[in-house]
């Protein structure tokens, strides 16, 4: 059998798209993309071709336009039912067509469709977007480059028009037939200190005397099994700026575009609160889906995401304070809650929440978010108690705009931390929970902790909340400020704040300086931020912060093709449209009618194929039966329960220990806990933030149980006490790169400290201090 020549699907049929290649330029924390789809048609027929791919929620797409055998083709951005009216009638009438549109249920997904490309025709497609880049807890700049699209659970009867419905084929990874090529140029006047890469890079060229200005690309070779992350380090990146963008004249009255726009930028320095607030309603939602039985990256021995899930679960139980109250929930085609409503936090419910999480599995099926959603908003809320509500998943939903629509419907009562897990989870559903509930969003790829992240969360909801939040700006008279972005309501520690708004009016001579204060309170506090600036707004071609201004704008107000309200609609057609940004309700079309003669001939349908991913196949598909979501959905007790994950289930929680026992095999307890002695020590410390003394920390401290009550140096002493003070020290000279993970429950412990053990603390830290011959600073336990 001949085999037919030319890049193919796995059904044997040419595919039209050959090549990707993306231009990156980087100037501060702000990113500019070129994204080019580069197709050739080799068959003897005129084809239409689909291709379905992921973006950035935050990208601002301003700009289409198309080169067909050497002809530019630039595309009007319309409302996007007359768009695709106008498509359908140009490749009736054999012209060529091409239509960009966002999907109408998720702001990350994108399908380019490109219509009556005749044989032998070549096509560049041009996509460009600017987006700001999130800064890292690090310092560093993250930007993504998505290569990952997994498959979107769907609900039962959702309409058809989504382009997540598109049955896109499939490839196995060696043989997805297009390529995907990278430049980067990155430059900040404080200069770049280094940049990383999670995939691999040309060596880096670093230009001027302070590296103002570095060059790289994408290796040759990559194969879409990951998305492209660039992490950036500045030497300086907490500098409040203000840059003021020119306008476009010829523009009409009232128009965004037309008068200068200008991005602020803050840093806040807000103060720790001493001590953390020990209210609040913790909520844990967790993704048990098929698809959260895979691995957490693509790295050999990588931890399986829900057993890295399961251990961030218990470092969250363990790290809240005393007198709050939590649930947890887990969710996949169905939900099970581990209590029917929130119970007060104590050593009964903590210890009741651990069993039922060692037993927690991916196996629940799809990934159906909105009911148990639904099911935690229904409850009473707990007085003095405000709702915190933490959802961890690695973002395989269809509808994210009625997810979003259901948090923001809900924002006046909670806060949201939302945390994407693994390649290809939906920034739009991940980012669009946290901002609309005034939260925050986090997400954890290749080799990174999901535990650190998380407990950065829970610490960030444990600090009193900043109020009377204001932006006042001091300008030169007859010069106004008209802000663009929503009014800020919640304000992170170590967060960046950055702030859009119009300023119209006579603009001032050129020297001119105008400035802006940033206050709020805390804890009856004043604070404020100042930065002064020049008034003399610079010019950009591509009018990026105006863009960027723009698509703050449209994130507030677009809720999607079918949610967004009748009102809210007229404004982001009309901001949209102005601004040449791309929404849910427009899309960018472009038509050639220059052909010589129209297309002949029927047109045969191509949909470019996209790669098969390991963890992201065991997604159920739509409309089965296992959709409808139920307050319980365990098999029944006679049948034994079985996961959809094909990994192997290993927990360290797995037969887990009583550690009241005073006897215990070291081989039984390294087949229990494995070698991770941060987890085995974490698992023994009590809701109260006390450990007891008993064999089990006696083996991660790696000594004899007898050995460690001889030298108690309080005769008939509490041992609760002496077993607190090891364990604090250990944690601190044992795991001091991972203190980010064990630092609210060593808080925890040390206050317990103070309160049981005060009058004797002196005694017991020298004494184990020399006992553990350790050279960790007594300070630690200062409060």
């Amino acid at each position: 059998m001949v085999r037919p020549c030319g890049l193919l699907t796995r059904l044997e049929e040419p595919v039209p798209l050959k090549s990707i290649s993306v231009t990156l330029s980087i100037c501060e924390f702000v990113a500019g993309v070129s994204a080019t789809l580069n197709y050739e048609n080799v068959e003897k027929t005129p084809l239409e071709a689909f291709f379905v791919f992921p973006m950035d929620e935050d990208s601002a797409v301003y700009s289409f336009e198309a080169v067909v055998d050497g002809k530019k083709i630039m595309a009007e951005l319309q409302d996007k039912m007359k768009a695709h009216g106008n498509y359908e009638n140009a490749i009736s009438q054999g012209h060529q067509a091409f239509l960009l549109e966002e999907d109408k249920s998720s702001r990350d997904v994108f399908c380019c469709n490109v219509g009556n490309l005749h044989p032998g025709s070549k096509a560049a497609l041009t996509l460009k977007y600017v987006q700001e880049l999130p800064l890292e807890a690090d310092g560093a700049l993250r930007y993504v480059l998505p290569a990952i699209l997994n498959p979107r659970y769907q609900l039962s009867g959702w309409p058809e028009d989504s382009c997540l419905k598109m049955k896109t084929p499939v490839v196995p990874l060696e043989d997805l037939p297009y390529t995907l090529s990278m430049v980067a140029t990155i430059s900040s006047q404080h200069g770049i200190q280094r940049i990383q890469c999670n995939c691999p890079l040309s060596p880096i060229e670093y230009l001027g005397e302070d590296k103002t200005s570095a060059q790289t690309s994408l290796a040759d070779g990559h194969k879409f099994d990951r998305d492209v992350e660039l992490l950036i380090y500045y030497n300086e990146v907490h500098t409040p700026s203000v840059a003021v963008e020119m306008g476009k004249p010829t523009t009409e009255p009232d128009c965004l575009m037309g008068d200068p726009c200008a991005m602020v930028s803050f840093y806040p320095n807000i103060p720790e609160a001493q001590p953390p607030i020990t209210c609040g309603e913790f909520v844990f939602l967790m993704d048990r889906s098929g698809s959260m039985g895979g691995p957490m990256s693509k790295q050999d021995k990588s931890q399986l995401r829900i057993e890295a899930a399961k251990e961030t679960l218990m470092l969250l139980l363990k790290s809240l304070p005393i007198g709050c109250y939590f649930n947890v929930y887990g969710f996949g085609s169905c939900y099970e809650a581990f209590f029917k409503r929130s119970v007060k936090y104590s050593q009964r419910t903590m210890e009741e929440a651990l069993r039922k999480l060692k037993v927690m599995k991916a196996d629940l099926g799809g990934t159906e978010i909105l009911t148990p959603l639904k099911n935690i908003y229904s409850g009473p809320s707990i007085p003095g108690h405000p709702l915190q509500l933490f959802v961890f998943t690695d973002g395989e939903v269809t509808d994210t705009f009625s997810v979003i629509k259901e948090v923001k419907s809900n924002n006046l009562r909670h806060r949201c931390f939302s945390f994407g897990i693994g390649e290809g989870a939906s920034t739009s559903l991940i980012k669009g929970i946290a901002r609309v509930s005034g939260g925050a969003s986090e997400f954890i790829t290749g080799k990174e902790r999901m535990q650190s992240k998380a407990l950065r969360a829970l610490k960030r909801s444990l600090q009193p909340v900043v109020e009377d939040v204001s932006l006042s700006w001091d300008l030169s008279p007859g010069l106004s400020a008209k802000m663009l972005s929503p009014e800020q309501t919640v304000i992170f520690r170590g967060q960046r704040l950055i702030i859009y708004a119009q300023l119209t009016g006579m603009m001032p001579p050129a020297k001119a300086t105008g400035e802006v204060c940033l206050k709020y309170t805390l804890q009856g506090k004043s604070f404020e931020n100042k930065v002064t600036f020049s008034l003399q707004p610079k010019t950009d071609a591509n009018l990026t912060i105006h863009r960027l201004a723009a698509k703050s704008f449209l994130q507030t107000k677009d809720m999607g093709f079918r949610e967004t309200p009748a009102n809210d609609k007229k404004d982001v057609l009309k901001v949209s449209i102005e601004c040449g940004v791309i929404s849910s309700h427009t899309a960018f079309i472009a038509i050639n009618k220059d052909l010589n003669k129209p297309v002949q001939g029927p047109l045969v349908r191509r949909d470019i194929p996209r790669p098969i991913l390991l963890c992201a196949s065991s997604v159920m598909p739509r409309g089965g039966a296992g959709t409808k979501a139920s307050a319980s959905c365990r098999p029944p007790a006679s049948r034994p329960m079985r996961s959809t994950s094909s990994y192997p289930s290993m927990s360290y929680q797995q037969n887990c220990y009583d550690p009241h026992r005073s006897t215990i095999s070291k081989s039984l307890y390294s087949l229990v806990f494995g070698d991770n002695h941060l987890v085995q020590l974490i698992s023994l410390q009590k809701a109260d933030g006390s450990w007891d003394l008993n064999e089990g920390l006696a083996m991660v401290l790696g000594m004899s149980l007898e050995d460690i009550l001889a030298a108690l140096p309080i005769q008939n002493g509490d041992s609760s006490g002496w077993a607190t003070v090891l364990a604090v020290l250990w944690l601190h000279a044992n795991a001091k790169d991972m203190k980010s993970e064990w630092e609210l429950l060593e808080r925890k412990a040390v206050s317990w400290i103070h309160v049981h053990a005060g009058s004797v603390m002196n005694v017991l830290m020298r004494a184990a201090i020399a006992f553990l011959k350790s050279s960790v600073d007594p300070a630690i336990f200062v409060l």
